[in-house]
């Protein structure tokens, strides 16, 4: 039996927000019982069928990188920000500054994973204007990302207005967005629409992750082929 492939994908927001109770409902389709604060970042692992009923169906494991959201946490968080291959950003509907603050975990995601990928932080530019990543704005950060994400409103059930109001980011993250309670199952049930967005992101974010792979080898190799004799002596797995 061949290994299975996997993807990390962090899931961010502010503390509180419900993002633990989120990750258990997604991979173990059932509510969390008694919900607690995470202490640096807990992990739950579920499988996925990729493109599934098609020739092309994988399975791959799903890795949900749940990061606590304390401030005071804030300078050991990028340690869990390299490899990242998704992000699931949650805020709390009732609460609409865990809204706004979805625009500064995707800022601080996306700059401590540049600066892990360059050779120099100090290097860090963003290419198109030639400035450091320190300064750019809410725009630059948001048109940059390469990450797939998907948006998710918590406590659906303690709010009249059932609209989210992030659509503005939605876009400029070309990413879906799910509003749900956490401890109603029904909201990610098999064959709903949340669950088809949730299946959607999955298979996009593996397909990233496989895009960035070939991209990898394309530049350590080129495009011609690899002579067994080569391939056995140099050639070392990529590692995520």
């Amino acid at each position: 039996m061949s290994a299975i492939d996997r993807v990390k994908i962090l899931v961010l927001g502010d503390s509180g927000v419900g993002k633990t109770s989120f990750v258990h409902l997604a991979a173990h389709n059932e509510p969390l019982k008694s919900p607690s604060w995470t202490v640096g970042c807990s992990v739950e692992v579920k499988l996925h069928e990729y493109k599934e009923g098609t020739k092309d169906q994988k399975t791959y494991f799903i890795e949900f990188w749940d990061v606590g959201g304390s401030h005071i946490h804030r300078n050991a968080r990028p340690v869990f920000y390299h490899p990242c291959h998704g992000a699931i950003l949650v805020h709390d509907l009732t609460n609409r500054k865990s809204e706004e603050n979805l625009h500064k975990w995707v800022k601080e995601m996306f700059v401590k994973r540049e600066r892990k990928d360059s050779s120099s932080s100090i290097n860090v530019t963003n290419t198109n204007t030639n400035v450091l990543i320190e300064d750019w704005d809410q725009e630059s950060i948001l048109g940059q990302a390469t990450v797939p994400s998907l948006i998710i409103g918590t406590k659906l059930d303690q709010i009249d207005d059932r609209k989210s109001h992030l659509g503005q980011m939605a876009n400029h993250l070309t990413a879906d967005e799910i509003v749900l309670d956490c401890r109603q199952a029904r909201y990610l049930a098999a064959g709903t629409s949340n669950a088809v967005k949730l299946s959607r992101f999955y298979d996009k974010v593996i397909e990233t992750r496989s895009k960035a792979h070939k991209d990898s080898f394309s530049e350590r190799f080129g495009s011609n082929p690899i002579s067994p004799i080569l391939s056995t002596k140099f050639y070392s797995p990529h590692q995520d």
